[in-house]
Formats: structure tokens, C-alpha cells, sequence
């Protein structure tokens, strides 16, 4: 029988207390800087519209309970009609069968499309009148582990650059890729990632099932890739060859959940199967739908 390993405390989040320590370099340099190199930030960076998705557009969401951190996970952003929403998974935000059960989270942003060691947090409750703020779904399969926040574009931290996913990341349909196509998942593994400049690591995957179908009557399917706690919530890509004029260079294909595993393996004689589970990203439009 197959079973998902990674909900809470093995959650795709980090395991540990969040120090708020931010990095261990300062302003991008070392105690031993060695040869000096300085960009030039009179030059402008690339527009908004030209800035990586992959990179600029996935976050780490910290959760707390109070002052107290919890864990680290990754989510993206999506926009749709001028509205703007987080993307992570479920389990994230809340776990029953782990207790796990944050009242806030944290996710940053970018100021300074040129100097990208500047950073600024936003800080969002997860509940108000003691009703969740956040939006998932149930399917014939049961919890569909995806979910959606709202973000406040006036509550955002000034000078926020914002590089979303949409709708427009999605066109074409299923029967655009097939077993074997390859694609990247970009996120914050065990909490890892570019400390000066506040980017995401990218692992390289692979389709590990029938694309547009339902793996095990649920909604989502398969992917061939090494990932580790911290991922849950990442988008799931695949580039878009040959790049048409006014056309994004990815395809959004899902949102990372899990690991896959036998429940009856052997752990001292077999390795982990190295499957994961990513929710189909359509359901991205019924959760931000008006």
C-alpha cells in the first residue's frame, strides 16, 4: 500500500525553533571577502516582467504559534484579476493528525529590484473571528492538500517586488506533457537557500505518472525528484519550449506536497522510491475564483 510520509512534523518543513537570525553574512559579504567584486546598482535591474518566476515569484513561509517558530516551508505567489494570493500546501497552515497548528506566518519579499540583499517581511494571522483565512479544497478523493491566502496589497511591505504566476501559466491543457518530460521544482530544502540575496534552490524532477490523471483516485500525480522537509508548498515547472513572443518561460504543472512511500518497506534493505506527490495546479482556479 502506498502512503505520503511528509505531513507534519515531517511536513516538508524544517524541525526546528526559527532563531531570526537571517543569514550569516552581512550585506552579501564574508569576514574574508577575497577578490572584491561590487554590482554596479546604478545600473537598473530587468523589468519586473523579465524577473525569473522561478525565483523571484516562491517564498519560504514561516510558521509560528505566538513568538514561538515552528517550521519553514516553501509557497509562491498568484495573481489573478489584480488579486494577489500565496500558494502553499495545507498542511502548512494546519495538521490534525500532528497537532501541528500555527496562528501566524511569515513570508518575505524583495524591496529593491537592483539590491537583492534587501529584504522585508509581512507577517499574516491565520485567523480572524476564529474562522481560518485561508482557502482549500475537497474533491471525490477527499482533502485536496493545497491552499490559498489572500495577501493585502496595502499591508505589504513598501517597494515589494512582486513577480506572480497566473492563469497564463497554466494554458494549454494536459495533453502538453507526458511521462519522463522533465521539470524543476524551486523551494527552500531543510530551510537552505541563497542567504545573501534571499533566493530559492531549484531541484531538477522528472513526470513519474500518467500526466492528467488521477494517481490512486487522487488529485494529484507523480514526480521523480530528491526532495527534502522545506519543500512543501513549491511550485512545480516545466519551461516552455520554444519561448513565444509574450509567452512565460514556465508552465505551472502543480504544487509539491509530499514524498511517496511503501508502507512496507524494509528501511535497512530498501532505499526510498524518490517519489513525490504534486496536486494538479488547476484547482488554483477554483480556490481564487471570486
Amino acid at each position: 500500500m502506498l502512503e505520503s510520509i511528509n505531513q507534519p512534523s515531517s511536513t516538508g518543513e524544517s524541525e526546528r525553533v526559527w532563531s531570526g537570525r537571517r543569514d550569516a553574512w552581512e550585506r552579501g559579504r564574508t569576514t574574508d571577502p577575497g577578490p572584491a567584486f561590487s554590482p554596479d546598482r546604478s545600473t537598473p535591474g530587468p523589468a519586473e516582467h523579465e524577473r525569473d518566476e522561478a525565483l523571484f515569484g516562491v517564498t519560504r513561509v514561516l510558521t509560528f504559534s505566538g513568538a514561538v517558530g515552528l517550521t519553514s516551508a516553501s509557497g509562491f505567489l498568484f495573481e489573478r484579476d489584480d488579486r494577489l494570493f500565496l500558494v502553499t500546501s495545507r498542511h502548512v497552515l494546519f495538521d490534525a493528525p500532528t497537532e501541528h497548528a500555527p496562528d501566524r506566518i511569515e513570508i518575505e519579499f524583495h524591496t529593491d529590484a537592483r539590491d537583492l540583499t534587501q529584504l522585508a517581511t509581512l507577517s499574516i494571522l491565520l485567523h480572524r473571528d476564529g474562522l481560518s483565512v485561508w482557502r482549500q479544497a475537497k474533491d471525490s478523493g477527499g482533502e485536496v492538500d493545497v491552499a490559498v491566502l489572500e495577501l493585502d496589497r496595502a499591508a505589504m511591505p513598501a517597494g515589494s517586488v512582486v513577480q506572480a504566476f497566473g492563469p497564463k501559466h497554466m494554458e494549454g491543457g494536459f495533453d502538453l506533457f507526458a511521462v519522463g518530460d522533465r521539470l524543476v521544482i524551486p523551494g527552500f530544502p531543510l530551510g537552505f537557500f541563497d542567504t545573501v540575496h534571499h533566493l530559492p534552490v531549484v531541484r531538477q524532477a522528472g513526470i513519474a505518472s500518467s500526466y492528467g490523471v488521477r494517481f490512486q483516485g487522487q488529485g494529484y500525480f507523480l514526480t521523480d525528484a530528491r526532495m527534502h522537509r522545506g519543500c512543501s508548498g513549491s511550485p512545480v515547472l516545466a519551461r516552455v519550449e520554444p519561448r513565444a513572443l509574450g509567452r512565460p518561460r514556465w508552465h505551472l504543472l502543480g504544487v509539491h506536497s509530499s514524498r511517496m512511500d511503501m508502507s512496507t518497506r524494509d528501511a535497512a534493505q530498501d532505499e526510498s522510491l524518490g517519489l513525490n506527490c504534486a496536486w494538479y495546479a488547476d484547482v488554483l482556479l477554483a480556490l481564487t475564483a471570486p
